[in-house]
């Protein structure tokens, strides 16, 4: 018992190893509650639903936030609720990529939330991999921040000059790759990511990837990639990997539930891109001044992230509101995963 105690209160990347076990523990809490109970039978959620869950998620993040403040000190509060905004806003533009996804691979609604959880695993590890080497290039070299932040502002100015342009799936490498490498199935098996069918050759069965198996892999993909935008820029807010990482995972729990209240009308947030792209390049400029010792307070860059996506958002609302919502997921023509 005292060895568990020691442990418990010995120290991990700068924590303490009881608060990095209380947030798994949240974490593995909340994801055996969404798919166990909320979602132990497939259905197509409603965009009401989505709404009630995100609410639900977001709530538990506010609650960890609170007991981060308390446990920790105001400041840390403080970078917690700004990394979990921070991320919340760029994530969005991974939600409306995944929708286009989900459109050309004719992914039934029934099945998307399967995709969405079971990629949060995914989210949970790779992650982790990409926060600790960005901490441990922070710590070893703290000039990585510049380089951070003219990334961050280089893809906040490409992202304001590409707002129009929608994601070309069939171009995609990842799914060049899939066709070229793997078998893929034409048709659904139900809820599985493999199916067995016979070679076209031989007449033997062999795996092939379904429809939602490829959806699966590219929304990985996606979010990996989308990382590399969004983990600088919470590294400009705190270079605790606690709070880096815990504010980013709780930010995507929400989103994923959000996904669906969000898919059922894209259209509605067409302005929104533009917020996204000077909350980049204003974070990218917060973080290349770290290493000059220029440090912005952490509750003016909570308020203007929140001030300029809640104008995004607002303005989208507006300029559309008398456009009936359009969802993204459109049925595509048969063979779209024909080689």
């Amino acid at each position: 018992m005292d060895m568990l105690l020691s442990a418990l209160m010995g120290d991990f990347l700068g924590t303490p190893v009881y608060f990095w076990v209380a947030f798994l523990a949240i974490v593995i809490g909340l994801l055996v509650f969404d798919l166990g109970i909320l979602n132990r039978n497939a259905h197509e959620i409603s965009a009401r639903e989505s709404l009630t869950l995100y609410a639900g998620y977001v709530f538990v993040a506010v609650l960890f936030g609170v007991w981060v403040w308390f446990s920790r000190g105001a400041e840390a509060g403080l970078e917690f609720y700004t990394g979990y905004l921070i991320e919340q806003s760029l994530a969005m533009d991974n939600m409306f990529v995944i929708a286009t996804i989900f459109g050309f691979l004719a992914i039934p609604r029934l099945y998307q939330h399967r995709v969405l959880f079971w990629g949060i695993l995914g989210v949970i590890v790779f992650r982790a991999l990409l926060i600790g080497l960005g901490a441990a290039l922070v710590h070893s070299f703290s000039w990585v921040l510049v380089l951070f932040g003219a990334f961050l502002i280089f893809t906040g100015v490409r992202l304001f000059s590409h707002q129009d342009k929608e994601p070309d799936i069939e171009a995609n490498p990842i799914l060049k790759f899939l066709r070229k490498h793997f078998r893929i199935s034409q048709n659904l098996d139900g809820k599985n990511f493999l199916t067995k069918l016979p070679d076209s050759k031989t007449g033997k069965l062999v795996t092939f990837l379904t429809p939602l198996g490829v959806a699966l892999i590219m929304v990985e993909t996606v979010d990996l990639i989308f990382a590399v935008d969004s983990v600088p820029a919470v590294f400009a807010v705190t270079q605790d990997t606690f709070i880096v990482y815990t504010s980013n995972i709780f930010a995507i729990l929400g989103l994923r539930a959000l996904y669906f209240a969000l898919a059922a009308a894209m259209n509605r947030f067409r302005y929104l891109q533009v917020s996204l792209a000077i909350v980049l390049v204003l974070i990218g400029i917060k973080v290349a001044l770290v290493p000059f010792d220029v440090k912005i307070d952490t509750f003016l860059s909570l308020a203007v992230t929140l001030g300029v996506l809640a104008g995004g958002v607002l303005y989208s609302l507006w300029k559309t509101r008398n456009e009936q919502s359009v969802s993204a997921e459109v049925q595509p023509e048969q063979g779209r995963l024909e080689p």
